[in-house]
């Protein structure tokens, strides 16, 4: 006859319902094979342009974050799998739950770099102010800082019996949720205001093809990401439920559809699209005019910015962006360097 539960030693296993249950064979090894190709096909096409991109001296740093997610839910996939054949094993069960929970970061990180250059391009000004640059980084320091907290309350809840206990570990696990559903909707509010707060600087356009596709794709993938950030929110704020008793959220179907599904969907916009090139911006680029011009010295900088000061001073009227501005294409000379670019791939 098994022990009692509390006899016996840590990891113990899980008392409440979670998304997805514990993975099956006839189930879940089928679905994970599946998802577990498809990220490697996504992993694979990420590196192959990042390295063509990179013997170009064309860098674009997102192609191998979008790599290093791949590879993290391929492991996921792996770990499920392995769960499924063991169930019993709960530091398998353990692992598999921290990728789950850890790999989506990546790509709120991306979508958020991709906001930042459009607000910059179409408010130069105050998208490269200091204070706005600094606060950006304090938000990605803070998703590194609620990664720490989703490992920590995830592990420390399957090593203690306390009540106490596991209520700071529930606590923990609400806050980083609330900051990451809050990560991911922070793309849509900074796009929309972009494009709607009157400007009185033309829009500096970067990478090929037209604005308009760029505002789609990020809006797009932002919407996908927080739909599934909403969903792991709201379940992770209900009550939990006694794991004999799960309810219609913690369906098999919720887990893949609001993790894998959108996630696959959004890896592959993003390759089909070839957002390498249509996000890139020129290197070291450090303030206004560098996503036209390209990066300048500290001193022409300076004499840009007195030059800049100078019309907003001689103009006082502001406008919204214009039909042309916004939705027309790249210049013939972004577009034959986008023609030049994709030939050598």
């Amino acid at each position: 006859m098994a022990a009692p539960q509390s006899q016996m030693g840590p990891p113990y296993p899980p008392r409440t319902a979670a998304v997805g249950g514990v993975p099956t064979v006839g189930v879940d090894v089928p679905i994970c094979s599946v998802f577990l190709f498809l990220f490697v096909l996504g992993a694979a096409g990420n590196m192959t342009i990042f390295q063509i991109n990179r013997r170009r001296g064309h860098k674009f740093i997102m192609s191998a974050l979008m790599f290093g997610f791949c590879m993290a839910r391929i492991v996921t996939s792996i770990m499920r799998i392995v769960w499924a054949v063991y169930p019993t094993d709960v530091q398998v069960g353990i692992a598999a739950s921290i990728f789950v929970s850890a790999g989506v970061l990546i790509l709120f990180l991306i979508n958020l770099i991709f906001a930042q250059r459009i607000i910059r391009a179409a408010h130069p000004y105050f998208g490269w102010h200091k204070a706005l640059s600094a606060a950006f980084k304090v938000l990605y320091v803070l998703i590194g800082a609620m990664l720490a907290m989703v490992i920590t309350g995830t592990v420390q809840s399957f090593y203690t019996l306390s009540a106490n206990t596991h209520r700071i570990d529930r606590d923990l696990q609400l806050t980083a949720v609330t900051y990451l559903l809050f990560i991911s909707f922070l793309p849509i509010l900074m796009v929309i205001l972009g494009l709607i707060v009157p400007r009185k600087t033309r829009l500096e356009k970067f990478g090929s093809g037209r604005w308009r596709t760029k505002i789609t794709i990020l809006l797009t993938s932002s919407v996908l990401l927080c739909l599934g950030a909403s969903f792991r929110s709201a379940t992770t704020y209900k009550n939990p439920r006694p794991r004999n008793d799960p309810a219609w959220y913690h369906a098999k179907w919720c887990f893949y559809f609001f993790n894998f599904t959108i996630e696959i969907l959004v890896i592959y916009l993003y390759l089909i699209l070839r957002v390498d090139l249509r996000f890139h911006i020129p290197d070291r680029s450090k303030g206004p005019g560098d996503y036209v011009s390209g990066p300048k010295s500290e001193e022409d900088r300076e004499a840009g910015a007195g030059a800049g000061q100078s019309r907003r001073s001689a103009s006082s009227m502001t406008r919204v962006l214009s039909e042309e501005e916004v939705f027309d294409d790249t210049s013939p000379v972004e577009r034959a360097a986008s023609k030049e670019m994709e030939s050598g791939i």
